[in-house]
C-alpha cells in the first residue's frame, strides 16, 4: 500500500512541477520579450557627480518599472564623447544622453551662448527659468529641442565654473598673463585672450594628458571635476568667482520617448524631475566639499575680493563681454538681462 501510494504520488507529481516549471519559463520569457532596452551615454566618469546622477536615473527607472524599461547607463566615453553625444542622440544611436548645454547646444543656436556669459546668471534655477518661462528663452530651446530632435528629461549640473592651474598662485588677474589655458568652448576664448593666456582647445578625455606633459597649465572647471578625473593631481591652485553655471542634461532621442507607452513615458519624466532636483540641491555643496579637499591636498583657493575684484569685473565688462557679443544676437542678451534684473 505505501509503495502503491509513494509511485501514484510521483506519477503526478512529475506533470505538476513540469507544468508549474513551464508557467514560469514562459511567464519569464514573456517579461523578457516585453522589456525594452535602453542605451544612455555618459562621458563622465563613474565617480562625477553628474555620472552617479545618471546610474541614480538608470537604475530607478528600471526599479520602478519592475523591468519593463530597462536604461543602461554607460559612462566615460565608452558610447559618444562629451562633443559627439547629442548627434548620436539625434540620430537615434543612443536613446539617451549626458549632454552639457554649453558644449552641445551653441552649434545648433549660437544664442545658448548666453549661458556661459559671465555673471549674467545667479543660480541655476535663474539659468533655467529664462530657458523655460521667458518668450526670447523659450524659443532657443525649442529651437534647439526641435533640430537635435530631443526632448529633456533631467537636469544634471557639472557645478559652477572657476579657474584652476598648476602654474601659480593665482592672486590677480595679472598672474594669468603667458599660462597656457585648455579651451572647452568657443565662448572661452575671449576672456584667456583678455587674460592673455594661450588657449588650447581640447575634449575632456585629452585634459589629464595634456596637465601630465605641460601641454596645458590651467583650466576653466566646475570644481568636481578636477576630483573625478583626477586632474588636482597636477592642479595647485584655485581662483574664484565663479564665472558662470555649467548646466547638464539627461536628454532623450523624441521618436524614442514618442514611441514608450504612456506609463513608461510619464515614469521617465517623473523619476528624471525627483533625480534632477537632488543633483542640483547637492551641487553646490559637492563642488565646495572638493574645493575643501583640495586645500587639505595642499591646494591653494584665492577668490578675488577688494581691489583685485574690481579689477576683475572691469576686464570682463571691457573687454570680455564686448568680444563676445557676436557670439549671439544683441536681444538675446537685453532679454536676459531684463529677466534678471525682474
Amino acid at each position: 500500500m505505501r509503495r502503491l501510494l509513494s509511485a501514484t504520488l510521483r506519477s503526478v507529481t512529475k506533470p505538476v512541477v513540469l507544468g508549474v516549471a513551464l508557467t514560469i519559463s514562459l511567464t519569464s520569457f514573456q517579461v523578457f520579450a516585453d522589456q525594452i532596452v535602453a542605451r544612455m551615454s555618459g562621458h563622465w566618469s563613474p565617480t562625477h557627480q553628474s555620472s552617479i546622477h545618471s546610474q541614480m536615473f538608470a537604475d530607478e527607472v528600471t526599479k520602478r518599472s519592475g523591468g519593463r524599461l530597462k536604461i543602461e547607463y554607460y559612462p566615460s566615453k565608452q558610447l559618444f564623447g562629451i562633443r559627439e553625444v547629442l548627434g548620436a542622440i539625434t540620430s537615434g544611436a543612443v536613446e539617451l544622453g549626458g549632454v552639457v548645454g554649453v558644449v552641445s547646444f551653441p552649434p545648433i543656436n549660437k544664442n545658448f551662448n548666453v549661458a556661459s556669459y559671465p555673471g549674467l546668471f545667479a543660480s541655476y534655477e535663474q539659468q533655467r527659468g529664462f530657458f523655460l518661462n521667458s518668450d526670447k528663452g523659450q524659443e532657443i530651446w525649442g529651437d534647439i529641442t526641435k533640430k537635435s530632435n530631443s526632448q529633456l528629461v533631467m537636469y544634471n549640473p557639472v557645478g559652477p565654473v572657476m579657474t584652476f592651474s598648476s602654474a601659480r598662485e593665482l592672486t590677480s588677474i595679472d598672474v594669468m598673463n603667458g599660462l597656457k589655458a585648455r579651451r572647452l568652448l568657443k565662448s572661452e576664448l575671449p576672456m584667456w585672450k583678455a587674460l592673455g593666456a594661450n588657449a588650447v582647445s581640447l575634449p575632456t578625455g585629452e585634459v589629464y594628458t595634456a596637465l601630465q606633459t605641460g601641454m596645458i597649465d590651467t583650466i576653466n572647471s566646475p570644481p568636481g571635476s578636477i576630483e573625478a578625473y583626477s586632474w588636482w593631481e597636477f592642479l595647485a591652485y584655485g581662483q574664484k568667482p565663479y564665472q558662470y553655471f555649467a548646466d547638464a542634461y539627461i536628454m532623450a532621442n523624441r521618436d524614442w520617448m514618442s514611441s514608450l507607452p504612456d506609463d513608461l513615458r510619464e515614469l521617465v519624466l517623473t523619476v528624471g524631475a525627483e533625480v534632477g532636483q537632488i543633483a542640483t540641491d547637492s551641487i553646490l555643496g559637492a563642488g565646495e566639499d572638493t574645493l575643501k579637499k583640495f586645500i587639505e591636498r595642499g591646494g591653494v583657493v584665492t577668490e578675488l575680493s577688494g581691489a583685485e575684484k574690481a579689477k576683475f569685473n572691469k576686464l570682463m565688462q571691457d573687454e570680455v563681454m564686448p568680444a563676445m557679443a557676436d557670439m549671439f544676437d544683441e536681444d538675446t542678451l537685453v532679454k536676459a538681462q531684463q529677466y534678471v534684473a525682474n
